[in-house]
């Protein structure tokens, strides 16, 4: 049964996005029904995962294996970052929290009228706990700075310093303590860092027998070295002084990294990111089959356009559909299990809209947005 909506006028068109997805609708599967899942679509290498028939590690893509209807947990080494996500295609931070998660299957409405599941998940980019465990993993990427097109990657080396370190923390590390609390490098009040901050400080990023991943010398060590002579001839090039230990002390300090370097717009940019790029890949599965079509004012039945499916049949869950000039032409109806919109020309010639559809493939809670031209001659 079709269902009748009346449009609104609208001010604003719609355009596709244009890159270009990575996975197999579903994940794609073997012979034996296992199915290949990622964490984001850039990769996020080296996260440790468990369902009830699998254990591993994420790949170089992030990917990892599971059969429908499992949940999945994430850890990095002996920390925890998920339990019992929904094992699917792809998985993201955000669903990482039940919270999160759950609100993510509640669209929002855009200035145009239509259902998007962009204003949800920017919305929930605020939460505190996402915030938290966002900075920690980029701040544990072995390189220090992101690419565009790069995803994070946890090496071996980093994951068993962060082993060593977990035990000696002052408190567990908790991803629902406030950003502050989070972050916090010390002070004259609260001298000590967050745990977070001193996982950190105990990782060396830099080759094992790299000078910058030594112990830092104490001010005792320090002290117990004679201080540097102002005169330069009066130096002794084979003897350490002071100043030199000061300087190696001050190097390795700055070699450490704390959460200050990865700072919640960080963690917001790279979460967008990931996020634009999943429903990119959805968006490229799909096509109309027309972009542009063409009448007489006199030709004033009804029309059809139909949402496709690369390989495969539609299989949506929800569609909807306006028309930017509905004094040029008019949305009749639309049908989410023919993933079908009707339509009929109701101005005169040298008219023209857009029908802007938005529909909701099966399995996910994300919305796709394809626009049909429609000229009046």
């Amino acid at each position: 049964m079709k269902s009748v909506h009346h449009p609104r006028l609208c001010l604003t068109l719609v355009t596709a996005l244009t890159l270009t997805g990575c996975l197999d609708d579903g994940g794609g599967s073997n012979d034996d029904d296992t199915r290949t899942g990622a964490v984001n679509v850039h990769g996020f290498s080296g996260v440790s995962y468990r369902t009830a028939s699998r254990t591993g590690h994420t790949d170089a893509q992030g990917q990892y294996q599971y059969y429908p209807g499992e949940t999945v947990s994430f850890r990095v080494g002996d920390l925890t970052l998920a339990e019992d996500v929904p094992a699917k295609e792809f998985v993201t931070p955000l669903e990482f929290f039940e919270d999160t998660r759950q609100k993510l299957d509640n669209p929002g409405t855009d200035d145009e009228g239509l259902r998007t599941h962009t204003l949800t998940e920017q919305a929930l980019l605020s939460d505190n706990a996402l915030i938290n465990l966002t900075r920690l993993l980029l701040a544990l990427n072995w390189e220090e700075n992101l690419k565009e097109t790069d995803g994070i990657e946890l090496r071996e080396r980093v994951i068993s310093q962060l082993n060593a370190a977990l035990p000696d923390l002052t408190a567990p590390i908790d991803f629902s303590v406030s950003e502050a609390e989070f972050a916090h490098t010390g002070s004259e009040s609260e001298p000590t860092p967050s745990p977070a901050n001193q996982l950190l400080a105990a990782i060396c990023f830099y080759p094992e027998d790299d000078e910058l991943c030594d112990a830092p010398p104490t001010q005792s060590e320090i002290d117990a070295l004679p201080p540097r002579p102002e005169n330069e001839d009066d130096r002794d090039p084979d003897v350490e002084y002071q100043e030199d230990l000061e300087n190696k002390r001050d190097s390795i300090l700055e070699a450490r990294r704390s959460l200050d370097d990865f700072d919640r717009e960080a963690a917001e940019d790279y979460l967008t990111r990931e996020l634009n790029a999943i429903t990119t890949t959805y968006g490229n599965r799909y096509y109309l089959n027309n972009e542009t079509a063409s009448y007489s004012p006199s030709d004033t039945g009804i029309k059809s356009v139909d949402v496709r499916r690369v390989g495969r049949d539609a299989r949506l869950a929800q569609i909807e559909a306006i028309s930017t000039r509905q004094q040029d032409v008019v949305v009749h109806s639309f049908d989410w299990q023919s993933a079908t919109v009707d339509y009929f020309v109701a101005g005169a010639s040298g008219g023209e809209s857009e029908i802007v559809i938005s529909f909701r493939p099966d399995n996910t809670y994300r919305w796709i947005r394809k626009s049909l031209r429609v000229l009046i001659r």
